[in-house]
């Protein structure tokens, strides 16, 4: 395994050669944002192969209300913060397969993805959505209105810390949730984890997105990184390796999107 560790070590200098060289041609005091209006939120090398997933398995089978709101957040300042699409459908099958009725989600923004959830659970489910600003999500909800589900949804505005604490304090809401969501501030994923498993029932799932941020997880220490983004990537490291050690849970990492990690409680 050596070689294939050493062959790896050489693609990843590789990777930063060439991101460095591109630094340089741009006068070497630019480097670009990880996650920007202009860069599309997948890991795939190929952006033909991303469209085409896209296009086939994706939008042709996206609720209109989803398209809609996914449209209106587009044009929003801060849209490239929104899950995509293939994020939100990812979400749905798996709210489907383990039959989640009450969810909660960290990190609403205009409700693209609380809509994907409350779309996927039964009439009688419910999504505790909190984010600590309503602004945002105030544009989705007509269009989670017009779907139908509004009623499903709990927003809770303020610090996501603050409201997780509050649910802890009733009893009843110990184990009361089948999943979770989190899509969030990075420095505070650790936190909320602690939090939601205890939460979250055993053999339920709690969802975190943006845990490969852009791949940048696995660049070297000197990579040319912005300031936001070595100090979000660093959070990242910090959580993965958390998650990775932790026996409360199974996990597993996929590079969907931006990287989404599975956790299920065993414990």
């Amino acid at each position: 395994m050596q070689g294939s560790s050493s062959a790896a070590a050489a693609k990843t200098r590789k990777d930063t050669a060439a991101m460095a060289a591109a630094s340089s041609d741009r006068g070497g005091t630019e480097v670009k944002n990880i996650h920007g209006k202009d860069s599309t939120k997948t890991l795939l090398k190929s952006e033909a192969l991303y469209e085409y997933m896209l296009n086939t398995m994706v939008h042709p089978r996206e609720h209109e209300c989803l398209r809609e709101l996914r449209l209106i957040t587009q044009h929003h300042t801060y849209g490239f913060i929104s899950s995509p699409p293939d994020s939100a459908a990812l979400l749905a099958m798996l709210l489907k397969l383990t039959g989640a009725r009450n969810t909660i989600e960290v990190g609403v923004f205009t409700g693209y993805s609380v809509l994907a959830t409350a779309l996927a659970i039964p009439p009688d489910g419910r999504v505790v959505a909190i984010d600590v600003s309503r602004e945002d999500f105030d544009l989705g909800l007509p269009v989670l209105t017009r779907a139908g589900v509004a009623h499903k949804v709990d927003f809770r505005e303020g610090l996501a810390s603050e409201h997780l604490d509050a649910l802890l304090a009733a009893e009843s809401n110990l184990g009361a949730f089948d999943f979770a969501f989190v899509d969030a501030d990075k420095e505070s994923y650790g936190g909320y984890h602690e939090r939601l498993l205890r939460l979250v029932l055993v053999g339920g799932v709690l969802a975190y997105d943006n845990t490969l941020w852009g791949g940048s997880v696995a660049f070297p220490d000197d990579a040319p990184l912005t300031d936001d983004d070595r100090e979000v990537r660093d959070h990242i490291r910090a959580f993965n390796a958390v998650i990775a050690a932790d026996a409360r849970v199974e996990v597993v990492q996929l590079p969907v999107a931006d990287g989404i990690t599975l956790c299920r409680r065993v414990v």
